[in-house]
């Protein structure tokens, strides 16, 4: 009961209504900004498929030993740095589309 009575006197100080920052404008200088991020993009996932390769070849070999399982621990690894990647560059051009 003391939860709800205290959420109900919070809600009485809040906005109606958000307030709208406006549109903004980017800052000078931002184009080169977004080239540098886009350079940075395209080498990190060509180490990424550089890295996928290398795993390829390490599972290939370890396949004689029985070493398949932990060389697949690699390419989830790797795997999972692309979609770091992916999100961030996303993240970054949304941003930037704004």
């Amino acid at each position: 009961m003391w939860i709800q009575d205290a959420s109900l006197r919070l809600a009485a100080h809040l906005p109606a209504e958000v307030p709208n920052p406006g549109s903004g404008k980017k800052p000078p200088g931002f184009d080169k900004f977004t080239d540098v991020m886009g350079w940075v993009k395209w080498i990190a996932l060509g180490l990424c498929v550089i890295a996928l390769i290398g795993a390829g070849v390490s599972m290939a070999m370890g396949s004689r030993r029985g070493d398949g399982g932990e060389h697949l621990q690699k390419v989830g690894y790797v795997l999972g740095g692309v979609m770091v990647i992916s999100a961030a560059v996303s993240l970054i051009g949304f941003l930037v589309g704004q």
